[in-house]
């Protein structure tokens, strides 16, 4: 039988993950006075290369000082719609210099994934760029892929700080309503919410085409 993690020797125990240990160090951000400008500089960068969302900086920095809780996810929004127009610039400009470095090691940015949010953007790029904002979908894939398939800037940036600044409000609304003893529940739900909330409105606006 093989023998629990907690009995091996330390040099046998697997490490962490990428992911793990960029999360955890997000984390720590909120441990020191560079919380604020920590959050606004990873959000602007998860809009482009970075894989751990800034919800979990914002919501640990929120958790602490409740009352701030929409200062930070007005931090949280500036920063990640900054940094939405950067992906942009990226896929729009440097693409061809760029190209090898984005598939090989930034996670989710792939040549199939490329494929089906070119297919998305065909059908309508502001909602789907509205689902990528709101929801859990890997937002740095639309950023840079908007700019590749040349959608317009102007739609990116509405789109981006409607769904950015919804997302990061709807955290602060929760702690601050319901105080930190609702984060376990944001962490556990919150993305299918999100998920849930952003098929809703979809659906709206389908009825909404077939009815008027």
């Amino acid at each position: 039988m093989q023998a629990p993690v907690e009995s091996l020797p330390a040099d046998v125990v697997k490490p962490p993950g990428l992911v793990k240990r960029l999360y955890l160090w997000v984390l720590h951000w909120a441990e020191t006075p560079y919380g604020t400008p920590a959050l606004f500089w990873l959000s602007f960068a998860h809009s482009v290369v970075f894989p751990v969302p800034p919800d979990v900086l914002q919501i640990a920095l929120s958790v602490s000082k409740p009352k701030r809780s929409f200062y930070y996810a007005w931090v949280n929004g500036v920063g990640s719609t900054l940094g939405a127009v950067a992906g942009w610039i990226v896929g729009y400009g440097f693409w061809a210099a760029a190209e090898p470095f984005f598939f090989s090691y930034v996670p989710g940015v792939t040549p199939e994934n490329f494929a089906k949010v070119y297919a998305l953007y065909h059908e309508n790029a502001f909602v789907a760029l509205l689902g990528a904002a709101f929801t859990p979908i890997p937002f740095q894939v639309f950023t840079i892929a908007a700019g590749v398939f040349g959608i317009s800037l102007w739609v990116l940036l509405v789109a981006a700080t409607i769904g950015r600044f919804a997302r990061f409000t709807l955290v602060a609304a929760f702690i601050y309503i319901f105080g930190p003893g609702v984060k376990a529940l944001i962490e556990k739900y919150f993305e299918l919410a999100t998920l849930a909330f952003f098929a809703l409105l979809v659906l709206g606006f389908v009825a909404i085409r077939f009815l008027l």
